[in-house]
């Protein structure tokens, strides 16, 4: 069975950081992309920041330069690091892993943590 769990949301003032996490069990990480995405109440759920399979990133433009996606594959846990954060950060993260071109293909997702970023 495969599981996702995110930690390390919380209450943050504007300008502080944090750093999610997400574990995973059952399912292996380095093979296959893992996304953090986010969403606000009213709002669709939106890509944050993804790391391939070979390292390489890539980052929603509004929080380019400011939030990190890392992998520890001894670990099998996907890390964000967000910096500078701003009022409009605040979300429930979500931890999602995904394969789509190699068999098996599959798609998970954690249950989420709220971040929420105080003026």
């Amino acid at each position: 069975q495969v599981q996702l769990v995110e930690s390390g949301g919380g209450l943050v003032q504007a300008g502080g950081s944090l750093r999610l996490s997400c574990a995973a069990s059952g399912i292996v990480f380095s093979l296959g992309v893992v996304d953090w995405y986010r969403q606000a109440p009213g709002k669709q759920r939106d890509m944050v920041a993804a790391i391939n399979v070979g390292g390489g990133t890539s980052y929603a433009d509004s929080v380019k330069g400011r939030f990190t996606i890392s992998r520890n594959n001894a670990k099998n846990t996907v890390y964000l690091q967000m910096n500078s954060l701003k009022p409009e950060d605040t979300a429930v993260y979500y931890c999602h892993t995904r394969r789509t071109t190699t068999i098996p293909t599959y798609n998970y997702w954690g249950r989420g943590t709220q971040v929420t970023v105080s003026s």
